[in-house]
């Protein structure tokens, strides 16, 4: 067996009588998809900041790229290959698409400070930044305001950004958010496009989106990992039909 890019055992998270995480324990393989859904208030935000270090779990370890990682800072993590892109869209809307992207390999290459007049000029940064926004369909539109952009452009802007340290792991938080049904396919067809090339974890409430893109989903409910399965596993699943789905499970 392949060891897992990132894998969590038994993760507890409290927050006073809260149990927020239930002893979870899932995995993530190299090169795959794995989609993290469930109900809201199900815990995926709160697993989420313990896989990526702005939360401490109260008991339970996480594993990432052959390492234990937790107790290490967000900072180390991303020296280690991990990469998140957030629910609500971070680019730099007054800067131009290529601006962004050349500031995002600059802050990749170590430096301390991020000079958006070193990103211009230096073709170090911007050349890779190119070449970046072309791995995301956006290479037209390089020399456009961020925020002229269309929200799902800026989502791809974003997930641009996070690929320019070339990580291990990409950690996708809803990136179908506020998009209509044209700008998710094309989003679904890009994430397609990456598949193998590093491991995804997806954190996202669109079905048709998770169950088109992954190889394998995990289900929270109530911060306890009910289900993990392949997307016609957790389809079939009685538990995960009656709890997530809406369905009757008879």
């Amino acid at each position: 067996m392949v060891e897992p890019l990132l894998s969590t055992d038994r993760l507890v998270k409290r927050f006073g009588g809260l149990l927020a995480t239930d002893n979870v324990s899932i995995e993530v393989r190299p090169g795959e998809i794995h989609a993290l859904i469930g109900p809201n208030g199900a815990g995926k935000t709160t697993l989420v900041g313990q896989l990526t270090g702005t939360l401490a779990p109260d008991s339970g370890s996480v594993r990432f790229a052959g390492r234990d990682v937790t107790r290490l800072p967000t900072h180390a993590r991303v020296r280690l290959g991990l990469a998140r892109s957030f629910q609500i869209t971070a680019v730099l809307r007054e800067f131009t698409a290529l601006d962004n992207v050349a500031l995002a390999v600059q802050a990749h290459a170590g430096h301390s400070f991020r000079f958006l007049a070193d990103a211009r000029a230096d073709r170090r940064l911007r050349d890779p930044a190119r070449r970046g926004l072309e791995s995301v369909g956006l290479g037209d539109r390089a020399d456009t305001l961020a925020a002229s952009l269309s929200h799902g452009e800026q989502r791809q802007l974003e997930i641009a950004m996070a690929l320019a340290g070339d990580p291990k792991l990409l950690l996708l938080d809803e990136p179908m958010a506020g998009m209509g049904a044209e700008e998710s396919q094309r989003m679904v067809g890009f994430l397609g496009a990456l598949k193998g090339s590093r491991g995804m974890l997806l954190i996202e409430h669109d079905m048709d989106a998770v169950f088109a893109l992954a190889d394998r989903i995990t289900v929270l409910v109530y911060g306890r990992a009910v289900a993990t399965g392949t997307p016609d596993e957790i389809r079939a699943h009685p538990e995960v039909r009656q709890a997530y789905l809406g369905e009757d499970a008879a």
